[in-house]
Order: structure tokens, then C-alpha cells, then sequence
């Protein structure tokens, strides 16, 4: 197995989870957030998945100059509706993400347009990964806060 499998198997059970997670949720709640400043439930699947448009763009060096979402303007329907409409854009991610050899992922240089830092593209590439991670976290204490019965992510 390559390297850009291994990844790639590790991006598919993180997304695996969390689609698991965001399934727990009921309609009722997509607006719930613990308070003013956080996102709500539904903004950060949208965050989560709408940032694999944005991954593809810096993985493959291209310019955010004038970076502009195809969420602009969409308005949040389901969870369900989410995973539909970024389904194409996370297919042409992984398939970038497929495309690189071991050498590429261990000397292409990424830098991080938000804070500049600069990482080897294999490393930024499990960044990516901790990124959804993290969020996946996040969703599991507002399950709980909520006091909603949560998925059994652990399998």
C-alpha cells in the first residue's frame, strides 16, 4: 500500500465517523450551538465538508487569491443535502490526494495560506485529517450537551 492509500483510508474512516455522527443529529437541532460565538451543528458539517473544495486548491498549489465557495449563498436544508452536494468535490480531493507518489508527499512544500506555516505535503495532508478530526469532537460533546443519544463512532 503507498503512501496517498494509507491516507486516503485514513481520510475515508475520519469522514466514515463523522457522517455517523452527523447522522445522530435530529433536524430539531441543526441550529443548536453550546453559545453566540460557536458555529451551529449544521454550519460545521458545512465547515468540515466545504473545506475539502479549499484542501483541493492548496494541495495542488493553486491560487485562493480570490477564493470563492460553492456554498456562497446555499441555504442549509439536511445533513443529508450537505453530503449530496459536496460528494463531487470531496471525490476530485481524494483523487488528487491519489495521484501523489511517495516522493511528492515527502518533498512537495505546502504553505498554509491562513497562518503561512510551511509543511511537507504527506504532513499537511494528516493535518487535514486531524482537522475533521477535531471537529468530529466537537460534535460528539454537542450531541452530548444537547443530551442526545450518540453514535457508536468506536467500531
Amino acid at each position: 500500500m503507498t503512501q496517498s492509500e494509507l491516507i486516503i483510508l485514513n481520510f475515508t474512516e475520519i469522514r466514515r465517523r463523522s457522517i455517523k455522527l452527523w447522522n445522530g443529529l435530529p433536524k430539531k437541532y441543526y441550529n443548536w450551538k453550546p453559545d453566540e460565538k460557536a458555529m451551529t451543528a449544521i454550519e460545521m458539517v458545512r465547515h468540515v465538508l466545504e473545506a475539502d473544495y479549499g484542501w483541493n486548491i492548496i494541495i495542488n498549489k493553486g491560487s485562493i487569491t480570490n477564493y470563492k465557495t460553492p456554498w456562497e449563498n446555499r441555504p442549509f436544508i439536511s445533513i443529508t443535502d450537505e453530503l449530496e452536494f459536496a460528494e463531487p468535490y470531496r471525490k476530485k480531493f481524494i483523487e488528487s490526494v491519489r495521484q501523489f507518489s511517495d516522493i511528492e508527499l515527502k518533498n512537495n512544500e505546502i504553505i498554509h495560506p491562513g497562518n503561512g506555516d510551511k509543511k511537507n505535503l504527506g504532513e499537511y495532508l494528516l493535518r487535514i485529517g486531524y482537522h475533521e478530526s477535531v471537529h468530529a469532537g466537537q460534535f460528539l460533546s454537542y450531541l452530548r450537551a444537547i443530551k442526545i443519544n450518540r453514535p457508536d463512532i468506536w467500531d
